[in-house]
């Protein structure tokens, strides 16, 4: 009898160790994640450099002047000669937008979650935000700088708006695509309805939720831009109009690069959060197997 239980023993702890070992091996070390990333990023990287090679190329055989079209080297040496000026006003639009980004994602998750949970509140709302999302926000945004005067508060104002739209309709989906058999078995456990949201509903959400901020977070930079080209006195909205005044495309070529690469920031830090809480999602497993396509 006790030979048996010493030999039952061993043999569950061989098993465990075996699984210990599956679960280690499984586990992507820090060369293989270096390896995910390079394998990911060469083709934009590889991308981007063709277009910056072509850039220099049409500069460079004069085939467009240079007043309309400046060199990447004079694009570059014109934030080299003045850095603390773009950082300053590369701050400033940074601030407005990672602000109103995350107000969006505030409001619009709570107004997503009661949406789902009133239908009647669903079919008030949801007009009245599609027909919120199709105004044109430079339209708009003279009014919120008579509201709210030349300060942060009409930039921070379109760009909330700018990203809300993309929050909430990517949480309402995701709040409505859980499947019908788990909020059954939910139910019968007899589950409370915050037990199932928060165990159920919201889990399964956020991989539509993520694919919502992944847009809102590039539509933020876009909206507190958008709001500085209506009234500012800083910003990189400011910089580009007051290049444009005085015909200097190479500081306007620099605030739209330093924008876009803004944009491009917060969108890598959305996906890096995303690989980070998500880790289980259908996306995150077969990542590997999509970027050899």
């Amino acid at each position: 009898m006790v030979t048996h239980t010493q030999s039952a023993r061993a043999g569950q702890r061989e098993r465990a160790g075996e699984a210990s070992g599956v679960a280690e091996r499984s586990r992507p070390g820090l060369g293989q994640r270096l390896g995910g990333f390079l394998e990911r990023s060469w083709r934009p990287f590889a991308l981007l450099a063709a277009l910056f090679v072509a850039w220099w190329g049409v500069t460079a055989a004069e085939l467009v002047e240079p007043y309309l079209v400046p060199s990447p080297g004079d694009t570059f040496d014109a934030i080299a000669q003045r850095p603390e000026y773009f950082w300053e006003h590369t701050w400033t639009t940074t601030y407005e937008t990672v602000l109103g980004f995350v107000i969006a994602i505030a409001v619009g998750v709570v107004a997503a979650v009661a949406m789902v949970q009133s239908s009647t509140l669903e079919k008030t709302l949801y007009p009245l935000l599609l027909f919120a999302q199709v105004i044109p926000k430079i339209a708009i945004a003279p009014l919120f700088v008579v509201w709210l005067g030349f300060g942060l508060g009409p930039k921070i104002l379109v760009a909330v708006l700018m990203a809300f739209f993309p929050v909430v309709i990517s949480m309402v989906t995701g709040l409505k695509s859980v499947d019908p058999e788990m909020l059954q078995l939910s139910s019968t456990m007899g589950a409370k309805s915050g037990q199932t949201f928060w165990k159920i509903r919201f889990p399964a959400s956020l991989p539509h939720l993520f694919s919502g901020l992944k847009v809102a977070a590039t539509m933020a930079v876009t909206g507190a831009v958008v709001g500085e080209f209506v009234g500012a006195n800083a910003g990189l909205g400011f910089v580009i109009l007051q290049a444009n005044g005085n015909l200097d495309t190479p500081v306007l070529f620099a605030g739209l690069l330093i924008m876009s690469l803004l944009g491009v920031l917060l969108f890598v830090i959305v996906e890096w959060l995303e690989q980070l809480l998500l880790p289980w999602h259908a996306s995150r497993r077969d990542e590997g197997a999509s970027t050899t396509i």
